[in-house]
């Protein structure tokens, strides 16, 4: 089985994954302009523009190649309703990959899908990717951040000193690592499926040790 890595798609138990498209807008907006919803990320909520141009630059990024930045929508498994996100960001050096960018409207019946997301992410990276290793990081004083980091199979490795300002404060971060071997003797049958996925076009990223 192939995926097109221009328009992504995975499916899960609870909650499906998929590429950003227009009308995620104002979901998007939603989510990167409402202090509350952001309270815990790298970055300060945005203004309406500033989350809309945010937006634009991730539906762009679609196009790019080698496509770097994947920010994906959280909507249910039977429906295409965004009500959260998720990104990945392959870097630049090495075979590594960082998940970051959770967020999932509270109100909804997925605001406990952390779990599931990060871990469709991951599979996605170590598989049709040939990612080697994968890790994210939450601010030192997110009350479950660890729990989730766990949850999705990453292990703790750092705590970063004073790594980024927001809401007026200097704030650490605790890193979390997972390695493809190890992780995929964990996955679950709808994780092999995904980490058994091959590209539909070549891939050019970096596949050190594959």
């Amino acid at each position: 089985m192939t995926i097109d890595l221009r328009t992504v798609e995975l499916a899960g138990a609870r909650l499906r994954l998929r590429d950003l498209r227009a009308g995620d807008l104002g979901t998007y907006q939603r989510i990167f302009t409402d202090p509350r919803l952001t309270r815990y990320m790298g970055t300060d909520s945005m203004g309406v523009a500033a989350a809309a141009a945010a937006f634009d630059a991730a539906l762009c990024a679609r196009g790019e190649s080698p496509r770097r930045k994947y920010t994906l929508a959280i909507t249910a498994p039977d429906a295409d309703t965004m009500v959260g996100t998720i990104s990945l960001l392959v870097e630049d050096f090495g075979s590594n990959a960082m998940i970051g960018g959770l967020v999932v409207v509270p109100e909804g019946a997925l605001r406990a899908g952390g779990i599931e997301a990060g871990r469709l992410l991951a599979a996605f990276a170590f598989g049709p990717l040939g990612i080697h290793r994968v890790w994210a990081g939450h601010r030192h004083d997110h009350p479950v951040m660890d729990t989730v980091m766990a949850g999705v199979g990453l292990t703790p490795e750092a705590r970063l000193r004073q790594l980024y300002r927001t809401q007026g404060q200097w704030r650490d971060v605790c890193t979390y690592a997972a390695v493809r071997p190890e992780w995929a003797a964990t996955a679950t049958p709808a994780e092999r499926r995904i980490l058994a996925l091959q590209p539909s076009a070549a891939r050019e990223h970096a596949t050190v040790g594959r």
